[in-house]
């Protein structure tokens, strides 16, 4: 017996002493797929934009060696980061990470330009979910896309908000795994506007023209992505939260929550259940705002532990679809990806491992005493040996060593680019 599984054993006896069966738990995580992002990879700069620069509210910062240049380079950094993470999941394409050497413009894109990534996914037992990427480009005019009082550009980015449904339908067809392809639109102003209506009865028009055709969803769903603020409309955002809180309930679409996008003091953790009861389903970017959307790696922080415990205490695990959303310039960007995605692995395994159901009786029963007792004597139990032990039965490095790979892989490969 290995020393990861004696003390897996020790662990599993201290778990089942208060009613919680380890196995159980593993074999629930293992089912959850996390949706983890490429344009951690790269710096969100995409394949269509040769300078990469950036616009539309977010900023990548940092220099850090190594990043992805070509989509080859990209494919093989996911690999490696998924060599080192339990579990089969998902990869997050935006729509500028198009591979083709055909020149061919945002409201151009097909499914065949995105081949090369279904082909990869395929063998490497992956999902592959989808966004529409409403920045970075010379139609993103005046802060705006599809609220844009221009109707040129409205037809523009209409045009392809058509085409990426199309592109994840064709994900969601061919790799088996439905694709949740997600809208997020920074149209915003700097400064306080006269008109806030306008702008969103054009986009809930915009949108609605987009979302007209019926596709199956057995292929691919949409989900809608609000944000408080991004640098360049940091007074007005015209998909507000309760814009899309809105839309998504009353036009049937996923609602997606990102850890970043609302104010300092305000937690995505509190929404889930109240969103659960009315919407179609949520979908999570899960990140780590620090002074706003700065979308830093994320950390096994109090916030994502109680997002964990909300979606397994409440059973959301069945309509919530979980994403990474970060991207730092400054650290080793595989390292990146494994730190964040094994982390939002670990918060739910630390719910999976509580006692939910007699929690919920002492609650029921306003024994608060008990409950507040139980709840932080499980803060010391060891559930780093239960995770030791998923990470060993995944084939998967247990510890540090596998930033021990990483390290490895960085300086034969990425610092060689």
């Amino acid at each position: 017996m290995s020393q990861v599984e004696a003390c897996y054993q020790a662990a599993k006896e201290r778990y089942a002493a208060i009613g919680v069966d380890t196995d159980q738990a593993l074999e629930k995580l293992q089912k959850v797929k996390i949706s983890v992002h490429c344009w951690q990879g790269d710096d969100v700069k995409g394949f269509m934009n040769p300078r990469g620069d950036l616009t539309g509210g977010i900023m990548a910062t940092g220099h850090y060696p190594g990043a992805a240049r070509t989509a080859e380079e990209l494919r093989a950094d996911l690999e490696q980061a998924f060599s080192l993470i339990p579990g089969k999941h998902k990869v997050n394409l935006h729509a500028i990470y198009r591979d083709t050497s055909e020149k061919v413009d945002l409201n151009e894109l097909e499914p065949k330009h995105f081949a090369t990534w279904v082909d990869w996914a395929k063998k490497q037992g992956l999902g592959l979910d989808f966004n529409p990427t409403f920045f970075s480009h010379p139609m993103f005019k005046d802060n705006y896309t599809l609220a844009s009082p221009d109707k040129s550009v409205r037809d523009f980015w209409v045009e392809h908000g058509k085409r990426t449904r199309k592109i994840a339908a064709y994900f969601g067809k061919e790799l088996g795994q439905t694709s949740i392809n997600n809208f997020w639109v920074p149209d915003g102003m700097k400064d306080n506007p006269i008109d806030r209506l306008a702008p969103r009865q054009r986009l809930m028009d915009a949108l609605d023209e987009i979302f007209a055709e019926k596709l199956d969803e057995a292929y691919t769903q949409e989900s809608v992505e609000s944000k408080l603020f991004g640098i360049g409309a940091e007074a007005y955002t015209v998909g507000s939260h309760e814009f899309y809180m809105g839309y998504g309930i009353t036009r049937n679409k996923l609602i997606c929550l990102d850890a970043g996008h609302f104010h300092p003091t305000e937690v995505i953790s509190n929404k889930l259940s109240s969103l659960a009861l009315f919407s179609k389903g949520i979908m999570l970017h899960v990140s780590r705002p620090v002074r706003w959307d700065s979308d830093h790696v994320v950390l096994m922080d109090d916030e994502l532990m109680e997002i964990g415990r909300e979606l397994v205490r409440n059973d959301l695990l069945k309509v919530t679809h979980i994403g990474l959303d970060f991207f730092d310039a400054t650290i080793n960007r595989v390292a990146a990806w494994v730190v964040g995605t094994r982390n939002t692995q670990k918060a739910l395994l630390r719910a999976f491992l509580e006692p939910t159901e007699e929690l919920k009786k002492l609650e029921l029963a306003n024994d608060f005493t008990a409950r507040m007792v139980i709840t932080e004597e499980l803060k010391d139990f060891p559930y780093g040996d239960i995770w030791n032990h998923f990470c060993e039965i995944n084939g998967v490095p247990v510890g540090l060593e596998w930033f021990k790979k990483a390290q490895a892989y960085e300086e034969g490969v990425l610092l060689k680019r």
